[in-house]
């Protein structure tokens, strides 16, 4: 068989397989991502495997660049990341992406043993975001509200603009000859 007939008959069975799998996710049809752990655990990680065109002979690419694991530190992911490597020297050559990802499951307790969750750069974060907050937030409330006009005022509007919606030259000066002509009738 093919490579390329072997990325079919695996990626069948693991559309089959996974089927309203809510950890699951394909990507593309050469790249996917599970969820190991449940949502709003600590200890829950994403794996990225991505196949290369010659995919199962040669290694498939995992990753954990995804935003859902930067609270895992860099060491806690190379090292997932070389244990997964290591299963895939076993089953090179053969359909393995199910087997990565039911072999993360079975170690998920082994991967994350050394996984502190850190209070530290969350609260960091958290404290960059709230101390630039109220600086941004005024700004972006006075530009996402708008007034809110009726039929009437709308169609007062227009008329008072071009097809532009600008208002023609000279609009305001009649105020300016009204102004004019009642100062000059004070200074009388």
């Amino acid at each position: 068989m093919s490579a390329n007939e072997d990325q079919e008959m695996e990626l069948e069975a693991l559309r089959s397989i996974y089927e309203g799998d809510e950890s699951f996710r394909e990507l593309s049809p050469v790249s996917f991502q599970y969820r190991i752990g449940e949502n709003g655990d600590p200890k829950a990680f994403l794996i990225e495997i991505s196949w290369t065109d010659t995919y199962p002979q040669t290694p498939p690419i995992i990753s954990m660049n995804a935003f859902f694991n930067n609270t895992i530190s860099s060491a806690v992911k190379q090292s997932i990341v070389a244990k997964l490597q290591e299963a895939v020297e076993v089953n090179l050559g053969t359909a393995m992406t199910y087997t990565l990802f039911e072999y993360a499951k079975d170690h998920r307790e082994q991967f994350m043993e050394h996984h502190r969750p850190a209070a530290s750069p969350q609260t960091s974060i958290s404290n960059i975001i709230s101390v630039e907050t109220p600086n941004a937030a005024p700004s972006s409330k006075k530009k996402d509200k708008r007034e809110q006009l009726s039929k009437a005022q709308k169609r007062k509007l227009a008329d008072k603009t071009d097809h532009k919606g600008e208002r023609p030259r000279g609009w305001n000066w009649v105020d300016v000859v009204k102004l004019s002509k009642t100062g000059s009738k004070d200074d009388e």
